[in-house]
C-alpha cells in the first residue's frame, strides 16, 4: 500500500486543507447567521414584553400607593377609636361608681322595706 497523502505535494495538502477550513468556516457563518436571526426575532419580542411589564410596575406602583395611603387612614382611625375607648371607660368607671353610691343609699330602705314586711307578716297584713 502507497501513502497516497504522503504522495501528494505538500502545496496541494496546503490548499486541500485550507479549502476545507474555508468551508468550515463558512458553515460556521451559516449557522452563526441562523442563531442571530432567532435572536433578533426573539428580542423583538421582547421589546413589547418589557413594554407591558413596565405598565404593570406602574399599575402596582399606582396600588401601592394608594394602599399605603389606606393604611395611614386606618392608622389614624384606630388612634382616634382608642381616644373614644378610653373616655368610654371613663363613663363606665363613673357609672360604676354611681350605681354603688345608689345602691349604698338605698340599702336603709331595703332593710326599712324588710321590716316592714315582717311585721306585716306578724301582724297577719300579709
Amino acid at each position: 500500500m502507497v501513502d497516497t497523502a504522503s504522495s501528494k505535494p505538500p502545496e496541494r495538502q496546503r490548499i486541500k486543507k485550507l479549502a476545507q477550513a474555508a468551508l468550515n468556516a463558512d458553515m460556521t457563518v451559516e449557522q452563526l447567521e441562523g442563531i442571530l436571526a432567532d435572536m433578533g426575532e426573539t428580542l423583538e419580542g421582547l421589546g413589547p414584553t418589557m413594554s407591558n411589564l413596565d405598565a404593570t410596575i406602574e399599575k402596582l406602583d399606582a396600588t401601592l400607593a394608594r394602599m399605603s395611603g389606606t393604611l395611614y387612614q386606618v392608622d389614624a382611625t384606630v388612634d382616634r377609636m382608642s381616644d373614644v375607648v378610653a373616655r368610654l371607660e371613663r363613663v363606665v368607671a363613673r357609672v360604676e361608681a354611681m350605681v354603688g353610691i345608689g345602691e349604698a343609699a338605698l340599702r336603709p330602705l331595703g332593710m326599712l322595706e324588710s321590716a316592714g314586711k315582717s311585721v306585716a307578716a306578724r301582724l297577719g297584713l300579709h
